[in-house]
C-alpha cells in the first residue's frame, strides 16, 4: 500500500510540472480544402479554395475566422501566414477584428498587404497607424507574415524580417473614421479589396499567448 502510494505521489507531481511546463501550441485556422470555420457576409464569391490555398477576387469583402481555436477570440496571440500577391493587387490582415456584414471592418487594425498597387501603403504595415513605404517582397511569390500582439505590443515581420514594432499609447485616441483602431480583442480577417485585385493566402497558423 505504502508503495502504492508513493506511486501515486510521483504520478501526481510529473503530472502537475508537465501540465504547468506546457507550451501553447499551433493551430491551424485553415484546413487547405474548405472554408470551415470562416465566416463572410456580402459578396461571398470574392473568397474560394484552389490548390490548397484562398484565393482573394472579388468585390469588397472581408473573411472572418469564426471557428473552434480560442472561440475565434484573441488577445494576446502570434499569426503566421503564407502570402502571395499578383501584380497591382491589394488586400489586409485584420486583428482584433469583429464579423460585419459589410464595408470595411471598423474594429481592430489592418496589416497591409500590397507589394504594388496604387496604395503607397506596403505590405507588413498597420494601415493608416505604423504605414511602410517600400514592399518587403515581390508579387508571384510566397512569403511569410507573422503578426505578434502581446498587451499594447505588435509586432509584424516579413519573411523573417521585422518592419513594425509598435506599442499603442495608454488611452489612446483615434481621429474621427479610426476609432476602433485599438487593442482589445477579437477573430482575424482576410480582406478582398477590389475585382482587380488577387491575393493568395494558405498555412494559416495561430499559437494563443499568456
Amino acid at each position: 500500500m505504502r508503495f502504492l502510494r508513493i506511486t501515486a505521489v510521483l504520478f501526481s507531481v510529473v503530472f502537475l510540472l508537465s501540465a504547468t511546463n506546457k507550451k501553447p501550441k499551433w493551430v491551424s485556422l485553415f484546413d487547405g480544402k474548405t472554408l470551415n470555420g470562416w465566416k463572410v457576409g456580402s459578396n461571398p464569391e470574392t473568397f474560394k479554395v484552389e490548390d490548397g490555398a484562398i484565393v482573394v477576387n472579388g468585390k469588397v469583402a472581408h473573411l472572418f475566422y469564426d471557428g473552434k481555436a480560442g472561440n475565434h477570440d484573441f488577445k494576446n496571440f502570434e499569426l503566421k501566414l503564407d502570402i502571395m500577391t499578383m501584380p497591382g493587387s491589394n488586400s489586409g490582415v485584420y486583428i482584433h477584428t469583429q464579423y460585419q456584414e459589410s464595408s470595411w471592418p471598423k474594429k481592430g487594425y489592418e496589416v497591409q498587404v500590397n507589394n504594388s498597387q496604387g496604395d503607397w501603403r506596403r505590405t507588413g504595415g498597420l494601415y493608416a497607424v505604423q504605414d511602410i513605404k517600400e514592399p518587403p517582397a515581390k508579387d508571384n511569390e510566397w512569403f511569410t507574415m507573422h503578426i505578434v500582439v502581446k498587451n499594447k505590443n505588435i509586432k509584424v515581420s516579413v519573411n523573417n524580417k521585422q518592419l513594425v514594432d509598435y506599442t499603442e499609447p495608454e488611452n489612446a485616441v483615434r481621429e474621427k473614421g479610426m476609432e476602433g483602431r485599438l487593442l482589445s480583442s477579437g477573430t482575424i480577417a482576410l480582406q478582398g479589396h477590389d475585382p482587380n485585385s488577387k491575393v493568395l493566402y494558405k498555412n494559416i497558423q495561430l499559437k494563443v499567448l499568456d
